[in-house]
């Protein structure tokens, strides 16, 4: 069951653009890749709709429309679609980022206010992941901008930028929850679905028998 209502897959591109133009950077080549992991991945698995994961994984960081920004990027996405009508999407954006249902586990500084810091945890309180939730922190988790990775090194990548807090070991260990979870659910492992994650991960193309 769909988590509720999402954009085309045509004006969720719009959207992206829009938000290119608005704050170019390397979130929006992330942004894309996630989509296209979230589209693979759920089209392994018969209970999910890969055009759905696909706006889904698209739209995720939508919020980083308004400007750089740490974690307070999860509110303005969610406000940006919520007023369109658009909830399914905008829950994604919030709660991509915490496998943990804690707003201080988030891998950067909150930086919105006290008020919406406390919006975010009722919400998350609130609520009980979907599939869908699941998948796109999954894909978040495996997809840096310059490709997919290991989740291991992704997440290394992560408290290297933005630092570590006495959540980080609990996030990390929810993530690879996650892994496993879509190991069992598509009947082998997610890395296998997705393209030069080996070569990206260690930086080495495969050597070709060409015998």
């Amino acid at each position: 069951m769909p988590l509720g209502p999402i954009p085309s897959r045509i004006l969720a591109e719009a959207f992206l653009q829009e938000a290119a133009d608005r704050n170019p950077g390397p979130w929006l080549a992330h942004s894309r890749l996630v989509a296209q992991a979230a589209e693979t991945v759920a089209g392994s698995i018969p209970a999910l709709d890969p055009e759905y994961a696909y706006t889904l994984g698209l739209l995720h960081d939508i919020g980083r429309r308004e400007g750089v920004a740490g974690m307070r990027h999860v509110i303005d996405g969610y406000r940006f679609l919520i007023a369109g009508g658009f909830e399914g999407a905008a829950r994604v954006c919030l709660t991509h980022s915490y496998p943990v249902k804690n707003v201080a586990a988030g891998s950067a500084m909150w930086d919105g206010t006290r008020e919406e810091y406390a919006f975010v945890q009722a919400y998350l309180e609130g609520i009980e992941y979907h599939l869908y939730d699941r998948l796109i922190q999954l894909c978040d988790g495996l997809t840096m901008a310059s490709g997919y990775c290991l989740i291991e090194k992704r997440m290394v990548d992560v408290a290297l930028r933005y630092g570590v807090n006495e959540y980080s070991i609990s996030k990390w260990r929810a993530f690879l929850e996650v892994k496993d979870e879509f190991d069992r659910l598509t009947g082998r492992p997610v890395y296998s679905l997705l393209p030069g994650i080996v070569q990206h991960t260690f930086g080495f193309a495969p050597v070709v028998n060409e015998a």
